[in-house]
């Protein structure tokens, strides 16, 4: 019986293929991740400073409420479709190529009726808009 230990040559621990099988799920992971971003816009609305009337020029004054009625220089129209919205402002003219045209808008109206008002006085070619505001209480921003 032979009890000396044998020279056995001691198992290599080879660390490159690891290390390359790693690295090749790395770049997996990072190409094939999606990194979405929810956006939240966190919005303070201004107030506006009063401007003395006599300092507004005369123009076209479209007033919309809540339920999306409109009103062109205090006169109601009956029918609140783009084409009636855009004849009532253009008669309001008069003869001006370019006037102010003020937009009044209820606070509690849908976005789509201030945009149907700034899209007949774009397809009229008045370029001077406004939007009236309620004037800030003194003392406060």
């Amino acid at each position: 019986m032979n009890f000396r230990p044998q020279n056995r040559d001691e198992p290599e621990l080879n660390l490159i293929p690891m290390i390359d099988v790693l690295i090749v799920l790395m770049i997996f992971l990072v190409m094939t991740t999606t990194f979405s971003r929810e956006t939240g816009l966190e919005l303070r609305l201004p107030k506006a400073q009063a401007v003395p009337q006599e300092e507004v020029p005369k123009g076209v004054d479209v007033a919309v409420d809540a339920e999306g009625r409109f009103a062109v220089n205090g006169t109601p129209l009956q029918d609140n479709r783009l084409e009636a919205l855009r004849e009532a402002m253009k008669a309001a003219a008069g003869g001006q190529q370019d006037p102010l045209v003020i937009v009044r808008a209820d606070r509690a109206t849908q976005h789509q009726h201030v945009i149907t008002v700034l899209e007949a006085a774009g397809q009229l070619g008045f370029g001077h808009i406004g939007f009236a505001a309620e004037a800030a209480p003194e003392g406060k921003p």
